[in-house]
C-alpha cells in the first residue's frame, strides 16, 4: 500500500508538470493565430500565476480543513477543466479567463503535495518526485509539436486536458491510500494556522521567500521564452522551436533523477549552491552566438535548476519546524509565483521593445540574487537555532 501511494503521488507530480510547458511551446503559433503581440504571453502567465499566489496563500487553511488528498483531487480537476477551456479559446480574452481556474488549481496542489512529501519522505524522493514533474513538462511540448505539425494548437491543449482528467480519476479511486501517513497529517492539521504575518516574523523566512522568488523568476522565464529565443535569436523554425523548447525540461528532469542519488549525501544547501552555479554556466552558453551552444545551454540551465526547488522545499521543516512547514511552504509557493507572475511578462516587454538577446543577462541577475538570499537564509537560521 505504501508503494502504491507513492506511485499515485508520482502521478500527481506528472499532472503538475503537464500544463506548465504548453503555453511557452505553443505561443509562437498562438500569437499569430489570435493576432496579438509577442509580449501578450506575459499577461496570460501573469493571470495564471496570480491564481497560484491566491491559492498558495490559502493552501494552509484548505489543507488543514480538507486534507492533502482532497486538495489534490479538486486541484487536478480544476486544471483539467481549464486546459479544456484553453482548447476552445477563439480570442485572447478567453485565454485570460481560463487562466484563472488553472492558476487556482495549480497553487493549491503545489503547496499541499510539497509539504506532504517534505514531512513524510526523504530528500531522495523529493528530487525524484520533482523529476516526474519534469516528465510532465517534457511530454507536453512534444504533444504540442505534434499538434502543430498535424492539426492546430487547440488539439494539443485538448489532449493534455484528457490526460489530466485521467489522472484525476486515478486519484479519486485511490483516496483511501492517503490514510497510510495519517498520523503525520493529523499532527499537521492540529497545529495553529501560521499565516503570512506569523511566517514573516520567523528569522530567515523573508530571505528565503526572496530567494525562492528569484529562482522561480529565472525558471519561469526560461520555460516561457526558450522557444521564442531559439526562433527569434537563433533562427530556428516555429515547429522545431516548439520541440526544442523542451531542452530545458529535459535537463531539469535528468538533473532531478541524478540528484535523487546524491541529495541525501550532499545535503540540501550544497545541492542548491552547486545547482545554481551550473545554471549560471548554462546561461553563459545560451549567450554565445552559436545555435548548438544555445541549445546545450538550455539543457545545462535545466540540469542546474534541477535540485534547487525540491531542496528548498525539503529543507523547510528542518529549518523552521514541522509545525510551521505547511504555512511557510504555502507562502513560498505564493512568493515563487510572484516571480512567475511579474518577471516573465517584464522580460516580454524588454524583448518587445529592446531585444530578445537580453534573455541571458536577465536570467543571470536572478540566479545571482538566489545565491545571495540562500546564503543569508542559512546564516539567519543558524543564528536563530543558536539563540534557542
Amino acid at each position: 500500500m505504501y508503494t502504491l501511494l507513492l506511485a499515485v503521488i508520482y502521478l500527481a507530480f506528472i499532472s503538475l508538470g503537464l500544463p506548465d510547458s504548453l503555453l511557452g511551446s505553443a505561443w509562437p503559433t498562438i500569437r499569430v493565430d489570435l493576432g496579438v503581440p509577442l509580449s501578450y504571453m506575459g499577461f496570460v502567465s501573469m493571470i495564471i500565476s496570480g491564481g497560484t499566489i491566491i491559492s498558495g496563500l490559502m493552501s494552509e487553511r484548505l489543507t488543514k480543513k480538507f486534507g492533502t488528498r482532497g486538495v489534490t483531487l479538486v486541484s487536478v480537476l480544476l486544471t483539467a477543466a481549464a486546459l479544456f477551456g484553453f482548447s476552445t479559446a477563439e480570442s485572447f480574452w478567453q485565454l485570460c479567463i481560463w487562466g484563472v481556474p488553472y492558476g487556482l488549481g495549480a497553487g493549491a496542489i503545489d503547496a499541499a503535495l510539497n509539504n506532504y512529501v517534505a514531512l513524510n519522505y526523504n530528500s531522495r524522493h523529493m528530487s525524484w518526485l520533482h523529476c516526474f514533474w519534469g516528465v510532465g513538462t517534457i511530454i507536453s511540448p512534444y504533444i504540442m509539436s505534434y499538434a502543430l505539425a498535424h492539426s492546430v494548437w487547440t488539439s494539443g491543449y485538448r489532449t493534455v486536458s484528457c490526460m489530466q482528467f485521467g489522472i484525476a480519476a486515478v486519484i479519486l479511486l485511490t483516496l483511501p491510500l492517503w490514510k497510510i501517513n495519517k498520523p503525520a497529517a493529523d499532527e499537521a492539521q492540529k497545529s495553529e494556522v501560521l499565516g503570512l504575518g506569523g511566517a514573516l516574523r520567523i528569522r530567515g523566512v523573508p530571505y528565503l521567500l526572496i530567494g525562492f522568488l528569484c529562482y522561480c523568476a529565472a525558471e519561469a522565464t526560461t520555460m516561457l521564452w526558450a522557444s521564442s529565443y531559439l526562433e527569434g535569436v537563433r533562427g530556428v523554425s516555429k515547429t522545431r522551436a516548439a520541440a526544442f523548447g523542451s531542452l530545458f525540461f529535459i535537463g531539469i528532469t535528468a538533473g532531478r533523477f541524478i540528484a535523487g542519488f546524491i541529495s541525501d549525501k550532499l545535503g540540501d544547501n550544497r545541492m542548491i549552491r552547486s545547482g545554481t552555479g551550473l545554471a549560471l554556466f548554462g546561461v553563459v552558453l545560451t549567450a554565445l552566438p552559436v545555435g548548438v551552444c544555445s541549445m546545450a545551454g538550455f539543457v545545462i540551465i535545466g540540469l542546474g535548476c534541477a535540485p534547487v526547488y525540491p531542496c528548498i522545499i525539503h529543507s523547510t521543516p528542518a529549518n523552521f519546524g514541522a509545525e510551521n512547514s505547511q504555512g511557510i511552504i504555502g507562502i513560498q509557493m505564493a512568493s515563487a509565483y510572484v516571480g512567475s507572475t511579474f518577471m516573465p511578462p517584464l522580460f516580454g516587454l524588454i524583448a518587445n521593445h529592446i531585444s530578445l538577446r537580453l534573455m541571458p543577462l536577465y536570467l543571470a541577475f536572478f540566479l545571482i540574487m538566489l545565491l545571495v538570499m540562500i546564503s543569508k537564509t542559512e546564516k539567519a537560521c543558524a543564528a536563530r537555532k543558536a539563540g534557542e
